[in-house]
């Protein structure tokens, strides 16, 4: 079995948040800018979490993206007991 690539394109767009959900920009705020309102440029200027239903697709896009509970030190313990 080969290993686990992760795709470069995705992982330049979307981040993981310290909560373990996917981040993505906003899509209309490249260019024409002049023609958008002040408060609408900012609210682009904020990511936003990926929809759920895409999350699988990441998943396999994104190996090494680790979840939430893998990044925290709690959880179990070396014994296996809840901590």
């Amino acid at each position: 079995m080969g290993k686990a690539k992760t795709h470069q394109g995705t992982a330049k767009r979307i981040t993981v948040s310290a909560r373990g959900k996917f981040r993505r920009g906003r899509q209309m705020a490249g260019h024409l800018k002049v023609t958008k309102r002040p408060k609408r440029l900012r609210a682009l200027r904020r990511p936003v979490a990926v929809d759920g239903a895409d999350e699988h697709r990441l998943r396999a896009l994104l190996p090494h993206a680790r979840r939430a509970r893998e990044r925290s030190g709690r959880g179990t313990d070396d014994v296996g007991q809840t901590l």
